[in-house]
């Protein structure tokens, strides 16, 4: 069965008409562009913007797609985008600077600087609401709503009644307190309020002339639409497919927390005085501001198996080869550094969903041919030691090969949806009979589990071996009755 993330929704007739009519007239000028346009279409994205930086330079600009869908307004160089979440590494660089100010230092506890705060609450470290390890109670509800319907003071007053979620350090959890709370500390140690200092130290330093501080409410000249094909169901994302206006309004207290509005060229003029210590002069607050925090067991915690790691106000991608620092915000926009291969990586898009982070790594594939997943990249150690095996036998004998393999290791092993995602990407590679073979493996290695059949039946089925898929559709739905996709098939069937 696929997951919720490898379902690849369709446009409607009308909004491809439109779309691939502007996207033709562009001109293309390399294969990274007929890959943005592919993803556009695949993914429902109006409009996109794209930078490269390589070996500190813009290598790349281009822009795609649509501003305004309703107007017809194309995606310009000017066009600005939300950045939503990617806001806290510029609070990451703010915190950074005042303690090479001397004005701070990231590891002293917040009470220190903030007076109206729980007993609980006063062994909580700078470090750790940069990294969202404080254990601090969320000023948002469960959809993600600001308490105190963006009053300041009540929302102050309500999140300090709340009880800690877990002792600091002891646990990665997403959190908004803390972002609040660094504002409250760069508007006192600097004596501006937090917004014009990072006005003043990132956006003028930078020659960042189209980013500022914003939201739906705000009139500002060249400024995408914003249109999302999720909505929020208590804690839940929930992806329907279907193309809708979205607005989001952001308090200006709320503003370390998410607030940026920029271009994907202002962002590269930020990362490359960034990375040549314009914005940050000594490197060693660059090592310390990228380091991934440890929790107090050792371990790190990050959003998900990619960016698996947080830094200070940076996710990180924490991986043996082409480790990046990724900061993404509002399942629209990223952006990955890969400070191993000098390059970077810029995606701003105007639809909530769209989530970029999970194609960036392809568009540095185009430059680091390794990278890409056809080439195996992002699979584990163990699962693409098995594709190095499975290529040399021209996919044939998997289960027996597997079976070598283990022999051979005792300590070699692979999880079931490791094995099903690899299966769906050779689905998009257009390697279908590739992936039969490594959803049958998944059968013989998981026999007790309901997906593995559920995903063998869909490619037998794609295949035209109807008889099969019924089989392994019947087998999964035994397995687990609430399988309503095998449920469905069947029926169809009879």
């Amino acid at each position: 069965m696929k997951k919720p993330f490898q379902i690849i929704k369709l446009m409607s007739i009308l909004f491809a008409a439109l779309f691939s009519k502007h996207l033709t007239a562009q001109n293309t000028t390399d294969s990274i562009d007929l890959f943005i346009k592919q993803k556009m279409a695949q993914a429902n994205i109006p409009g996109l913007q794209l930078a490269i930086i390589r070996n500190g330079k813009i290598d790349k600009l281009k822009n795609y797609g649509f501003a305004s869908l309703e107007h017809q307004v194309v995606t310009s160089s000017g066009t600005t985008f939300s950045i939503n979440s990617m806001t806290k590494a510029f609070v990451g660089i703010a915190i950074m600077q005042l303690q090479e100010q001397g004005k701070l230092n990231i590891k002293d506890p917040i009470f220190k600087y903030i007076d109206d705060i729980p007993n609980e609450w006063k062994s909580i470290r700078i470090d750790q609401l940069l990294s969202n390890t404080s254990g601090l109670p969320n000023n948002i509800d469960e959809k993600e709503q600001v308490l105190g319907d963006g009053d300041e003071n009540r929302n102050w007053e309500m999140v300090r009644k709340l009880p800690m979620e877990f002792s600091p350090g002891d646990r990665f959890s997403y959190n908004q307190t803390g972002y609040y709370i660094l504002g409250k500390v760069i508007t006192k140690l600097s004596g501006q309020h937090f917004t014009n200092f990072i006005e003043e130290n990132q956006f003028r330093p930078c020659g960042m002339l189209s980013t500022r501080f914003g939201d739906s409410n705000d009139v500002i000249p060249h400024n995408s639409n914003s249109y999302s094909t999720i909505y929020n169901d208590g804690r839940k994302w929930i992806n329907d497919g279907k193309l809708h206006n979205a607005y989001a309004t952001f308090p200006l207290f709320f503003r370390t927390a998410t607030g940026i509005i920029s271009t994907s060229e202002d962002l590269a003029k930020w990362l490359i005085a960034l990375q040549s210590k314009k914005l940050l002069k000594k490197q060693s607050s660059l090592d310390q501001m990228f380091a991934t925090a440890r929790l107090n067991n050792g371990n790190i915690g990050g959003f998900n198996k990619l960016t698996n790691g947080y830094a200070l106000g940076w996710p990180t991608v924490v991986r043996e080869e082409h480790p990046a620092l990724a900061p993404v915000g509002g399942m629209r926009s990223a952006l990955f550094v890969y400070p191993q291969d000098n390059l970077s990586v810029i995606v701003l898009t105007n639809l909530q969903g769209s989530n970029p982070e999970w194609f960036i790594d392809e568009i540095a594939g185009f430059y680091l041919p390794y990278m890409k997943v056809k080439n195996g990249f992002g699979l584990s150690k163990n699962l693409n030691f098995l594709r190095q095996q499975l290529l040399k036998n021209d996919f044939k004998d998997a289960n027996k090969i597997f079976n070598k393999i283990s022999k051979d290791d005792k300590n070699f092993s692979l999880t079931e949806d490791e094995v099903n995602s690899w299966g769906y990407q050779l689905i998009e590679q257009g390697k279908k009979n590739e992936a039969m073979e490594i959803f049958k493996l998944n059968t013989l290695l998981f026999p007790k589990s309901s997906n593995v059949y559920d995903s063998y039946g869909e490619i037998l089925e794609t295949l035209g071996n109807r008889k099969e898929a019924i089989l392994n559709y019947r087998k999964s739905l035994e397995l687990n009755p609430d399988n309503t996709n095998a449920a469905n098939y069947l029926k169809d069937k009879k």
